[in-house]
């Protein structure tokens, strides 16, 4: 089944449709408020007119180039182009603009590859086990995950723990604006009927990162809007073979957590690029370089949320299950073409599921020559004067933002957003605590919840779980970790 289904996309028709969906996927996810979800929601239609192999092997081709090409806007404008490139910017952005874009690019080019395609293995040898595994994850095993997730702010604040946890605790009271999904009580609404769905995460998003940066650029004055003068050669992927053997355990950690985090359904690329360059700084030891410009900062980010691809497709093919928004899209297609996944999949489907394996491979191979090969034209993006491309950009977001709902509170959520992410630039509160406090804020409200409602209200029953007493164990160790470094750092400078 294996060579029949590599076989089955060693076609001219099948390769086409693979690269089509690789360039609009790259399109979607390099313009910020154009997501892969929203390119593959716009490709589905035209997928029933295909056979089952080549439709889901375009759905798969956008999701690849959608992913990765939020990279382009994250390093070169400090934007990101989709949720899961917002951590990103924070290394990609400064190389950019010490005239190191090329360099930049091509390091995270490289790795959203390796990334994906050690995804592709975990999904082809690994996809049946770990999919079991996490079946068995219930809502005191999310809660354990999530809460240790949000215990990595303290990992992505430096020396502004205060600020950071101010930040982390507002990202997660906005995510409880709207109606409770269990329960139905309305939170924060003040009479407003588009707040009763609450903010979504896309607005938000852009307007933190998009168009606060494009406030910040304007409110600068002249001197920000000169056009930026960029060096743009790059011998091979800007990596010596020295650092790419120093990034190796970098790069291991960090696609076993896009794996790992990809696995688990609602959370995906957007909460893993965030915790994986958390992570990598912890673990580092240089952590202060972090958000000056390191390539360390842009290998854990890419190659987590490129690896939480495969991530996804583990649930989707095995159980049916989606993974995140955009494999929820491939489930659809899936049915479209009257295809059920589950355990019975590989065996009623067998040449199927290896076929769309291989246009997974040729989708990432597609990519990185696609995304290579453009990359002098990328960096000439910032030839262009920033007060005739922001505003450029910020009409993309807008219409972006827009398209996503057809609702225009999604704008004003972008613009509100905006502004708030304006004012914490300036008086230096991070942002990223923030989003992920959104994204992880429901999650753990949810499962917290439902938790418990199956133990009568007995929290220390979430402590009868393996998996998730060594989670929250493991949170309550990186908050002590992470005082105990404050402190230390406090009477070193006291003593100094």
């Amino acid at each position: 089944m294996a060579v029949e289904g590599l076989l089955s996309v060693l076609n001219f028709h099948c390769f086409m449709v693979i690269l089509i969906g690789v360039v609009v996927g790259i399109i979607f996810g390099s313009i910020p408020g154009l997501t892969s979800t929203m390119g593959v929601a716009l490709c589905l239609p035209l997928t029933f007119s295909m056979s089952p192999l080549d439709g889901i092997s375009m759905l798969v081709a956008l999701y690849v180039g959608g992913t990765s090409g939020g990279l382009i806007s994250a390093i070169l404008l400090k934007i990101p182009g989709t949720p899961s490139s917002v951590a990103t910017t924070f290394d990609g952005g400064p190389m950019a603009e010490r005239g190191e874009g090329g360099k930049a690019l091509g390091v995270g080019i490289l790795y959203s590859f390796l990334g994906t395609v050690l995804s592709i293995v975990a999904l082809i040898f690994i996809a049946p086990s770990l999919a079991k595994i996490a079946l068995k994850f219930g809502p005191y095993e999310y809660f354990a995950i999530c809460l240790f997730a949000l215990t990595m702010i303290g990992a992505m604040v430096g020396d502004n723990l205060l600020k950071g946890l101010m930040s982390g605790i507002a990202g997660v009271t906005f995510s409880l604006f709207g109606i409770a999904s269990i329960g139905g009580a309305e939170r924060f609404t003040f009479g407003i009927q588009s707040l009763e769905n609450g903010f979504q995460q896309l607005p938000v998003m852009i307007g933190l990162f998009a168009v606060a940066e494009i406030l910040k650029v304007g409110a600068d004055g002249i001197s920000a809007n000169k056009a930026t003068v960029m060096n743009c050669k790059v011998k091979g992927f800007g990596i010596t073979l020295k650092e790419f053997k120093e990034q190796f355990v970098n790069f291991i950690r960090s696609a076993l957590i896009g794996i790992g985090i990809g696995i688990l359904p609602g959370i995906g690329g957007a909460t893993s690029n965030i915790v994986a360059y958390s992570v990598a700084k912890q673990q580092s030891k240089y952590p202060e370089k972090f958000g000056t410009g390191i390539i360390d900062g842009v290998i854990a980010t890419e190659t987590s949320n490129n690896s939480s691809i495969g991530g996804a497709l583990i649930p989707l093919l095995t159980l049916g299950i989606p993974g995140d928004t955009v494999t929820a899209m491939i489930l659809g297609g899936l049915t479209l073409h009257g295809i059920a996944p589950g355990p019975l999949l590989f065996k009623n489907s067998g040449t199927l599921v290896y076929g769309i394996f291989a246009a997974f491979l040729i989708a990432t191979i597609v990519m990185l020559v696609v995304e290579f090969g453009g990359i002098r034209l990328f960096v000439k993006v910032l030839a262009v004067p920033k007060y005739i491309l922001l505003p450029a950009v910020l009409i993309l977001c807008i219409v972006g933002t827009y398209g996503t709902n057809h609702n225009m509170f999604d704008v004003w959520t972008s613009l509100l957003f905006g502004v708030i992410g304006y004012f914490m630039m300036r008086h230096k509160f991070p942002q990223a605590p923030m989003i992920l406090g959104f994204v992880l804020g429901t999650v753990v409200e949810e499962n917290l919840i439902r938790g418990l409602m199956y133990t009568d209200n007995n929290f220390f029953a979430f402590f009868k779980s393996p998996i998730a007493a060594v989670f929250m164990l493991a949170a309550i160790a990186m908050v002590i970790w992470t005082g105990y470094k404050q402190v230390k750092g406090y009477l070193q400078k006291k003593t100094a």
